[in-house]
Order: C-alpha cells, then structure tokens, then sequence
C-alpha cells in the first residue's frame, strides 16, 4: 500500500508531513508559547510598589508599600504639594487595583505598612498588622465593596508587641488569628483577644532559630495550618507543630539538611502541597523552596554576592514518621514565591540567584519561572518556563488571579523610589505570567460559564454540605475531571500568607443539553481543614482548569 502510494500519489507523503508541521506550528502558537506560557504588559505604572499583595473577592487586588518611602509614582494633592516634595500625604502609598478594567485608585494608609502581615477574615476583610514606626502595633482593616469607594480603616484596638517582619495565620475559630514573630518579638498573640487583658505569650521556638549574626534568619516566619488544627511554623530551618491554645509543642521536626536558612533575611518560600479528599484531607505535606548560605547578609554588606541554594525540602507533618526529602531546583534562587497554581502544580516565580534581602543586597535577577509537579518522580517534577525581561527582585510579589494568570509585580531594593543610576531601580511596571494553560489550544477541553448553587446563597457553604456547580464544555469530559477549591494568600516578601488548596469530592455529575454538567461536590468537613472564608472554586477538565468563580464555607 505505501509503494502504491508513492507511485501514483507521489504528493500525498509531501502533504502529510506539511499538514503535521502547520498543525504543531498552530499548536504552538494558540499555546501561546508552550508549555513555557507568555508574559503579558498590563500597566506601565502602577504608582505604588507591591511589597504587599492581595486579591479580594471583588476581584480587585490590593497593592501597597511603605509610608516611609516618601515619593511613589501616584501623586496626590497637587495643588497642597510641590513636585519635589517627599512627604508622604503627598503620594499614594496603597492602591486598588480592579482586574476587569485594568485600572487603579489610590487608597489611603495613616500608618506605616513597613514589613507587615495580613490575613483575610470569614466575610472577605482583610486583617492587616504590624509594620514599622508608627504602624509597630497597628491594626487596620480593608472590607472591599462593590462601588469601590472602600478604603483602609485603623482599629482602635492595638497589638500587645511591636510586630515588623511577623507572620499571619487563620485559624479555625471564626475570625481568629494567630500573628506570630517579628523583630526582637519571640511571642505571638490573638486578633481579636479573648480578654481585655490578654497580651502575647512567649514563643521559646523563635528565641532557639534567631541568628543574631544574620539579622535573625528567622523573621516571616512560615506559618500553615494543620488538617488536625495545630500550627505548623518553621523558622530558619527548624520547625515544630504547635498546640496555639495549649502553648504547647506537639511535636519538633528534624532540622532541614543543609546550611544556610530559609527565612529573612535569607528569604526563601514556602507551600503546603494541594489537600485532598480521598485520605479525608489528612495528609498534609509542607514544601520549602530556596533561600541563602550561611554568611550571606554580612557578606552582602560588603558587595560580596554569595550564590543562593538550590535546594526544596518536602515534608508531611502528619504521621508518626516525619522527615524531609530533599531535591534540586534547576538554578539557586532566594527572594522567589511560590504559588498553588488551578491544576495544582507550584509555580517559582521572582527573586535572584546571589546575595540576601535587604537594601541593595542582592544580584543576578531570576528571570525564569519554574513549574514544579508533586505527583511525578523525583528528578523529574521541575520544568523551566519562558523568561520575563523585567528583574522582580527585593519587594516584589506574585498571586494567582481568577482567570488563572499570575499577577506579578513590585521590586524596590532601594530605600526610597529610585529610578536611575542604581543597578535594579523601582520596578512599577505590572505584568501577567500566562500559564500554558490558558491557550486558545485548550479553550475546547475548558469548563466555561460555571455558577454555583447552594442551600443558602446570602450566608455561603456549610461545612460537610452538598453543592451544586454547573458549567460547559464543548465535548465529552476527560476521564478525569477534579475540582479545586483555593485560598487567596497575603503576598509579601516570598511568603504567601494563608495559601491553601482543597482538592473536593464530587458525589456525582451529570451531563444534560448542549454540553451542560452539573456536578454534586462536597464541602470541606471542617475549619480545620479549611478556615471559614471565600475560595476560588475551579473546573479542572483532564489538566485544563476553568477560569474560577468565588464560593465562600462558613460555620452553619
């Protein structure tokens, strides 16, 4: 048959082979680049640099620095203040920025947000706490709205200790949460108190993992909570689970191998790996991801750039058995962040390859993100992804968007705004990593047009309850069709703060007409496993998610 084809069809080979180049060149391009994604420009001014990032279930995302930093790039008050001027009621220093239109409004902020912490609470608040100066024992409040006429509120109520590069964690109670460190603070303490009297209680973990040779290594301590309702903290490069209402350690971790640490100034990242219904959300397993060598800080302070590690750590915290496994990233890399991406892959993203934080203290950008798959063997979990041209070095900050981009913006190694004549000036610009997923190759295998229905649509999903979702495809489903429900973090300085993400049972699904599916899911069992509050809720048809539409468990 082959030899009857060449000889009286001898341009059918020819055009086999041209159509299946055409076909991969297509591919490639509705992919968008690959499976190394593409970079989009979304603003060339963003006015104010993301040391802090969030995302609200507005679909807004809240960006805002320091107050200190005297001039930004939104002016304010134009006819109260000289150009020149460096005062900071003069220049916006938070801003509101709205996905949908691409577009931003300034916000005020009275105390200093220096190195603060945040968390957001049951009913889409964000608690933010902490800073610098002014702002030491601040709590303020940001309740996003529908007009967008919202803005920061200072509390009355002050934290017990000075809390500058402290931590912040939901807990299961509703609206309670845990801040835990900061400079010179070995204590944590309670938002709200559960007495006009309480102040913060001493935490002798933080006292063992300060370096005081390295400005502590253990500040932004990496907080996650437990399936079982402890805390999980890690500092340096210990780490213990924690009883918060006993004051109690249950049980202390090996140490991770290795030198050097993985906390600031060191600063590397961390995640807890997806949760998963099948073992009832037991198992949970913590991932850390790069930082410095030992030396680092000192060395920086004289313009000696020590390269960075290459190491991530996986341990699973539950079990009798606890230990870390160790594997190499593809290049050394600090200052990164880490994030849960809608199919449930890590995403490393920013940071640089030598030095450590602080003003000036580091070099050689990493300009090229990584995706990480959990479930493959070792050796063979790290893919390297399409570069950007725009270094996200000290102060910058990533998060993960409704549609399934990555916000990624911010890096200011420098005291104030500086633009010129420094190696990294102020970065201001805003761009949107675009995963492989997200190409036009795919739009036939991606749920479309979801909607969510439940028993009570004011109060939300109660724990343990059936709900309902619906959406489209444009054919038959894959053989394998998840559903992923995720916790939006408080992004700053490579910690992503109350990042979680809950792999949901489905009891059923059903096809109707025109490509309709209803699905039946189950909610999480408990604020254990997952904290009352808004979730991303995303399709995930055979690898491709759907872009995620906002569902909200609570207390019944």
């Amino acid at each position: 048959m082959v030899k009857l084809n060449k000889l009286f069809f001898p341009s059918i080979s020819k055009w086999i082979s041209t159509t299946l180049l055409l076909l991969n060149l297509a591919i490639l391009v509705a992919t968008q680049g690959g499976k190394g994604g593409n970079w989009e420009l979304l603003l060339k001014n963003s006015g104010v640099v993301a040391m802090h990032m969030a995302l609200t279930h507005h679909n807004t995302v809240l960006i805002f620095d320091q107050t200190e930093a005297g001039r930004s790039g939104y002016p304010l008050r134009k006819h109260l203040c000289s150009v020149d001027s460096t005062k900071s009621f003069c220049w916006a220093h938070s801003i509101e920025y709205n996905i949908a239109t691409n577009s931003i409004r300034p916000l005020t902020l009275k105390t200093d947000t220096w190195c603060s912490s945040g968390a957001f609470l049951s009913n889409g608040t964000l608690l933010q706490t902490g800073g610098h100066g002014n702002g030491y024992r601040k709590v303020r409040y940001f309740r996003p709205c529908s007009d967008y006429r919202c803005d920061w509120i200072e509390s009355k109520a002050s934290l017990s200790d000075n809390r500058w590069y402290a931590s912040n964690q939901i807990l299961p109670e509703k609206d309670r949460v845990i801040i835990v460190g900061g400079r010179k603070a070995f204590t944590y303490e309670f938002v709200p108190k559960s007495s006009p009297n309480e102040g913060s209680f001493e935490l002798p973990f933080l006292r063992h993992t300060n370096n005081q040779h390295e400005e502590g290594d253990n500040l932004y301590p990496f907080l996650h909570l437990s399936s079982d309702g402890n805390l999980f903290v890690f500092a340096n490069r210990d780490s213990i689970l924690f009883d918060y209402n006993k004051g109690k350690v249950i049980k202390t971790f090996p140490r991770m191998p290795g030198s050097g640490s993985r906390n600031y100034p060191s600063t590397g990242s961390s995640v807890m790996l997806p949760l998963h219904h099948a073992d009832g959300f037991r198992k949970v397993e913590i991932m850390v991801c790069g930082g410095a060598v030992s030396g680092a800080y000192m060395a920086a302070k004289e313009r000696d750039f020590l390269k960075g590690l290459s190491t991530c750590g996986r341990i699973v915290i539950t079990g009798k058995n606890s230990n870390w496994l160790m594997e190499q990233m593809p290049e050394p890399r600090l200052l990164n962040d880490m994030l849960v991406l809608p199919t449930g892959d890590i995403l490393v993203i920013n940071g640089a390859k030598q030095g450590d934080a602080g003003w000036n203290n580091a070099e050689n950008p990493s300009l090229t993100p990584y995706l990480y798959k959990p479930m493959k063997k070792l050796g063979k979990r790290f893919s390297i992804l399409k570069s950007t041209n725009i270094a996200r070095m000290y102060h910058s900050s990533a998060i993960l968007l409704p549609d399934g981009r990555v916000l990624v913006a911010g890096s200011n190694p420098n005291v104030r705004y500086t633009f010129s004549r420094v190696a990294f000036p102020t970065e201001l610009r805003l761009q949107a990593f675009v995963p492989y997923y997200m190409g036009q190759f795919f739009d036939n295998k991606r749920a479309s047009n979801l909607s969510i229905t439940h028993q009570n649509d004011k109060i939300g999903v109660v724990y343990g309850e059936k709900f309902g979702v619906r959406f489209e495809l444009g054919r038959k489903p894959s053989k394998v069709i998840d559903f992923h429900a995720y916790a939006p973090p408080f992004a700053t300085h490579s910690n992503s703060m109350n990042q979680r993400m809950l792999k949901l049972r489905c009891n059923s699904l059903v096809r109707g007409n025109g490509g309709e599916f209803t699905a039946t899911l189950v909610a999480p069992p408990s604020s254990k496993v997952a904290p009352s509050g808004y979730y991303l809720l995303t399709v995930v048809n055979g690898g491709i998610p759907s872009k995620a539409q906002w569902v909200r468990f609570v207390h019944e």
